[in-house]
């Protein structure tokens, strides 16, 4: 309103006692059209205001060419002034419409939801689709033929091909067959597997620019509460993401193969389903933190407590069987009871059943559980410490086995009847791993 006042004091005059000139057709005019005078009643009503004023303030002036050319200069120069008016009066006076010429932006997705975004797009090249097929013969024509019986995730380790999975998602195939992100499949062969940590190698024949290798990240300073993400392919869908957090650390659960514990397991909340063993778990970098490879449910479905290898136990595993084709893992090689059993007897430790004598701790003379002339039961030794370390239970005595090398001595001590002995034993690999 300020630039109407300025131009009205400075044009206006009082109101003419004769009538209003109005401009010849050979002069100048101003004129309003299209969106302006639409959208600025107000300024169409100043232009209105400033003309007759104009005009009627100019003094009678004799016609002849000095005359129009002053008539002519008067104006232009009210055109001049009109239109610094109307600018003004757009950009500075009407707020009304210059909110018309603003358009409001489409939602956008916030910061969070964009990383997320970002770090499934980037990753889904690396995970791979497992068909597990096994060999069955028709009842009727006798011919052979191989059926799906079951199927899994993985991920693409390095350029050369390897692809790594559960051990689980592979047992007992007869074939195996890996499809890429972008849908090409591939007959796969198994490089080698660890049944104990649930960990298997397989090699596919594909070319280098369709692998694209997960990058590999670290699990040893993981916290409670940091964000995962997993990618997999569950119930035989596409890749799925799910997200959650870190629900525990150091977990413990058994191997589907052997029954061997598997230590310091990755708990999360992200929805694992039938489908995701063998998929990977990954930071909010995108980096492979672990494997996912199990559920606690006692329906079968995804309950929120789903369990990951971690990626520092992989890399070893992943690294021998690519190398050797096997992992060499030291055993003592005997067989004990149930924690249980060893519990009822009011000790703590393990019972040791059978030391076979061509193994580690028969060698080194560890004694059997075995019955006497009446069948009475004599118990064997019970092992309380592996190198000065306590055994509690199995776990606590494959736990410190995992930290020893084949070929390593160490000091088993026991208690034997009502007293004590340290017997040093050497490790051996197991007898299929040698």
């Amino acid at each position: 309103m300020a630039a109407h006042s300025f131009f009205s004091t400075y044009v206006s005059s009082p109101t003419p006692t004769t009538p209003p000139r109005f401009p010849s057709p050979n002069r100048p005019t101003l004129s309003l059209s299209g969106t302006f005078a639409h959208r600025n009643l107000h300024t169409a009503c100043i232009v209105a205001s400033l003309r007759p004023a104009a005009h009627s303030n100019r003094s009678p002036v004799p016609e002849s060419t000095d005359g129009s050319s002053f008539s002519k200069f008067l104006d232009s120069f009210v055109v001049l002034v009109t239109s610094v008016a109307l600018s003004v009066s757009i950009f500075v006076t009407d707020v009304d419409s210059a909110a018309a010429f603003v358009v409001t932006p489409s939602r956008k997705l916030q910061t969070d939801e964009l990383a997320t975004v970002r770090l499934f797009q980037e990753n889904t090249p690396s995970v791979v689709y497992i068909t597990n097929l096994a060999s069955r013969q028709d009842a009727f024509t006798l011919d052979v033929l191989e059926v799906p019986q079951g199927s899994g995730s993985g991920f693409v380790w390095d350029k050369k091909g390897h692809i790594v999975t559960n051990y689980h998602v592979i047992r007992g195939a007869s074939d195996l067959r890996v499809t890429l992100a972008d849908q090409t499949t591939y007959d796969a062969r198994v490089v080698g597997f660890d049944q104990d940590k649930d960990v298997a190698v397989l090699r596919i024949d594909a070319p280098k620019d369709k692998l694209r290798p997960i990058p590999v990240g670290v699990s040893a300073d993981l916290l409670v509460g940091q964000k995962v993400f997993a990618i997999g392919n569950p119930f035989g869908l596409d890749h799925t993401l799910t997200t959650g957090v870190i629900s525990g650390l150091r977990r413990e659960i058994s191997s589907a193969a052997t029954g061997r514990p598997i230590q310091d397991v990755i708990q999360t909340d992200a929805a694992i389903n039938p489908g995701n063993s063998g998929g990977p778990l990954l930071d909010s970098s995108g980096n492979l933190i672990g494997i996912n490879t199990a559920i606690y449910s006692p329906s079968g479905a995804s309950s929120g407590v789903g369990f990951s290898i971690p990626v520092d136990t992989v890399g070893g595993i992943v690294d021998q069987l690519v190398q050797f084709g096997k992992v060499t893992r030291p055993i003592l090689g005997i067989k004990f009871a149930p924690d249980q059993s060893v519990e009822q007897l009011g000790v703590s430790g393990v019972l040791v059943l059978d030391a076979p004598p061509n193994g580690p701790a028969g060698k080194a003379g560890l004694q059997s559980t075995k019955r006497d002339t009446y069948g009475r039961l004599i118990l064997g030794d019970i092992i309380t410490s592996v190198n000065g370390k306590k055994v509690a239970n199995g776990s606590d005595l494959y736990r410190i086995l995992d930290q020893c090398k084949v070929g390593e001595t160490v000091t088993v001590e026991v208690l034997r009847g009502d007293h004590v002995e340290k017997i040093p034993v050497v490790l051996e690999p197991k007898p299929d791993e040698s």
